[in-house]
């Protein structure tokens, strides 16, 4: 595997991405129970992530409290208009042919489901900013800056052009949620331009998506999920 990661360097970073793509696309047609479905979800990426993506990989912050408190300000700017403005998203600028429509995918037996609802609540908030900060900000933005060889990019480092083109594709990602994806993105690229650490990407992503599962489960607003 190392001398595959040494040949091909962007491995580590688009592995987890392409697999929890796929993941999320043949899921539903996987003959398999909601329980067994989640189960091997969560298996499959952290093996990905174990065994692939870990000489990419660092857990440690140069800004913690920051970090954290960075990371609750986007939880907080994600749910705000909702909250604040009753039917804002019925509109069909979020809601239309392109971007979807808001549903859950967490159905009445999976709600449930203690054991799916835990594994769901573990890939929102360590699985998903792991696989995220890896692919948006840690390989896309430099590879946009230079496709030749991306390593050449320093970590934080955006051009105009990869700063919006990134947060925008990151907008895309979220469907119906694309304008405070877009905000979220802003940010997220902001605050690695700052500490220049995908440390602190990967653990300000999980305290929103930590602050935005614990949300779903407090008020039973499913849709988040």
């Amino acid at each position: 595997m190392n001398n595959l990661v040494a040949k091909f360097p962007s491995l580590p970073y688009l592995v987890p991405f392409a697999t929890f793509a796929l993941l999320l696309m043949i899921g539903p047609a996987l003959p398999l129970d909601p329980r067994t479905e989640a189960i091997v979800r969560v298996g499959v990426l952290t093996a990905v992530i174990v065994l692939i993506a870990r000489p990419a990989l660092t857990f440690r912050m140069v800004r913690p409290l920051q970090t954290v408190a960075v990371g609750i300000g986007v939880f907080i700017l994600w749910i705000a208009p909702d909250q604040l403005i009753s039917g804002y998203r019925e509109s069909a600028v979020f809601q239309n042919g392109v971007t979807g429509t808001v549903e859950s995918s967490m159905t009445v037996e999976m709600r449930n489901d203690p054991v799916v609802v835990f594994l769901r609540f573990v890939r929102a908030a360590l699985i998903v900013p792991i696989v995220e900060e890896l692919f948006w900000r840690g390989f896309l933005s430099r590879w946009v800056d230079n496709m030749d060889d991306f390593r050449k990019t320093p970590l934080g480092q955006f051009s105009r052009f990869s700063f919006w083109a990134v947060a925008i594709l990151f907008a895309m990602e979220h469907g119906p949620y694309w304008e405070v994806g877009l905000v979220a993105g802003i940010i997220y690229n902001w605050w690695m331009m700052k500490t220049r650490n995908l440390g602190d990407l990967i653990w300000c992503h999980a305290v929103t998506n930590a602050c935005l599962s614990g949300w779903v489960l407090v008020t039973g607003q499913w849709q988040y999920w």
